[in-house]
């Protein structure tokens, strides 16, 4: 999983789909967890569709990209 922050404006909605993986701290900083184990696809895929500027981008280990 990655996270293009030039895109990412902050909205935090990746924050309410999956806390345990993306958290704002100060003024607008994003930090993610770049490879969340495979039992968390789901929080990861919610947070993916949440996105509302499509910053977060996830990799298909099963095609390799």
């Amino acid at each position: 999983m990655s996270v293009d922050l030039n895109l990412c404006q902050a909205y935090a909605q990746c924050c309410y789909a999956a806390p345990r993986h993306f958290r704002i701290e100060g003024h607008e900083a994003l930090f993610y967890d770049p490879a969340p184990a495979a039992q968390d696809r789901d929080d990861i895929e919610r947070a993916r569709v949440a996105c509302p500027v499509q910053a977060i981008r996830v990799e298909d280990p099963e095609r390799g990209a």
